[in-house]
């Protein structure tokens, strides 16, 4: 795709679009508009998610008020209770949080969430940020549906690392956590395209084009969109085999809801569709070009000759991916997802400086050449070259996954 365009799509789309949000519908909406002067329809589909309007967010600790983020879909409470910091999950550890208000290191998971209401937590602290930033930004996360489903809320508050520190520096004792909210049903939004082709054997492509609450997104993941975008103007002037399916999803940042929402709208459509091929993270200017392969383990070889063959390093490797191609080898569709993964030092994520300053137009049109010959080559196979199942190791790390099993 020519550089012009290319800059202005990531230009265009500088701007925070959370999923479930009216920027988000915009972006959705810029990307099928762009789709169109290539010649071609985009649809966008909806689907419901979850949403809510904070109201009240308020955390103090030992009467001092602490800058935080209430989590959204948490409910609405005020709780008063010992601070309580835990650092694993040794069970005399855990004991700690009875009656306490928990602050933990990392995401808030299925399986930790699960513990603090099993040990009957009164609410919950998380922090992000790095502490040799001068920012003091403040992620705005999620109870989500996935994790509270079936079970009670307790409320929870996100802060900033340096505030973490200082709470454990200064020994707090006692946290109350206000939070107000309006829950409501909203809709997120998938971009579909169709490119008929002679058979009715399907290759899906994805890429996800929402952001988290601080991010322009123009690494995760305007870059995958990009490359999808890119790939849909080729095939618009080389001739396919197979019908090539384009979709943008919608809320990936909040659980994959919208390859999530896309299979279970097409759950009749699935049987056709041979592979699905994932962009999430390409075209950074440092790092190392990955295809995590939810498949049998000759794609990895397959895509390791495809490599040596362009000259273009590339490390293959069979696992699970944290992506959209995970919804879709849920369903049994065999899954590949290809991301350029630059060093924390150089690029960064879900904050701030995720900014079109991390792409390098050389790089993503290096990463677009290897995954165009790689389309034109599973396009044009006379038997498909990837079968259709997946191995029984990647059925169990699916589980694993999408915690309806718990990691030994």
């Amino acid at each position: 795709m020519d550089h012009t365009l290319t800059r202005k799509i990531f230009a265009d789309t500088a701007y925070v679009h959370t999923g479930g949000s009216p920027e988000e519908l915009k972006a959705a909406e810029y990307i099928r508009d762009v789709c169109a002067t290539f010649g071609v329809t985009a649809t966008i589909e909806e689907f419901d998610v979850q949403m809510a309007t904070i109201q009240e967010e308020v955390l103090t600790v030992d009467g001092v008020e602490i800058p935080c983020k209430g989590y959204l879909n948490a409910g609405t409470h005020e709780v008063e209770a010992p601070l309580h910091y835990i650092a694993g999950k040794d069970k005399y550890i855990m004991e700690g949080c009875r009656g306490s208000i928990v602050l933990f290191d990392g995401y808030l998971g299925h399986w930790r969430y699960r513990e603090l209401l099993d040990y009957r937590a009164a609410g919950f602290i998380s922090y992000d940020g790095q502490m040799n930033y001068a920012d003091r930004e403040i992620d705005r996360r999620e109870l989500r549906a996935s994790v509270s489903e079936g079970v009670a809320k307790i409320p929870g508050v996100n802060i900033n690392v340096k505030d973490a520190v200082a709470l454990m520096k200064a020994n707090g004792k006692t946290a109350k956590i206000t939070l107000k909210q309006e829950e409501y049903v909203g809709k997120s939004h998938n971009v579909v395209l169709d490119l008929p082709g002679e058979s009715d054997e399907v290759i899906v492509f994805t890429a996800h084009y929402d952001t988290t609450s601080l991010s322009q997104g123009a690494y995760d993941n305007m870059s995958g969109s990009v490359g999808l975008l890119a790939l849909v103007e080729h095939f618009t002037t080389h001739p396919h085999k197979r019908t090539l399916r384009f979709v943008w999803c919608g809320s990936e940042e909040r659980g994959l809801l919208g390859s999530k929402a896309y299979c279970a709208a097409h759950e009749e459509e699935l049987s056709k569709i041979k592979l699905c091929v994932n962009l999430d993270m390409i075209g950074p200017t440092m790092g190392h070009f990955a295809a995590c392969c939810t498949c049998e383990d000759n794609a990895v070889s397959y895509i390791s000759y495809l490599g040596r063959e362009l000259g273009i390093l590339i490390d293959p490797y069979q696992e699970v991916y944290s992506s959209d191609s995970t919804s879709f080898a849920d369903k049994g569709v065999p899954a590949i997802s290809f991301a350029h993964l630059a060093p924390p030092a150089t690029a960064t994520i879900h904050n701030s400086y995720d900014t079109v300053d991390i792409i390098d137009m050389d790089t993503l049109d290096k990463d677009l050449r290897l995954i165009t010959a790689f389309a034109e080559r599973m396009d044009q196979s006379v038997f498909f070259l990837i079968r259709r199942d997946i191995p029984e190791n990647i059925k169990e790390k699916l589980e694993i996954y999408l915690c309806r099993k718990q990691a030994k």
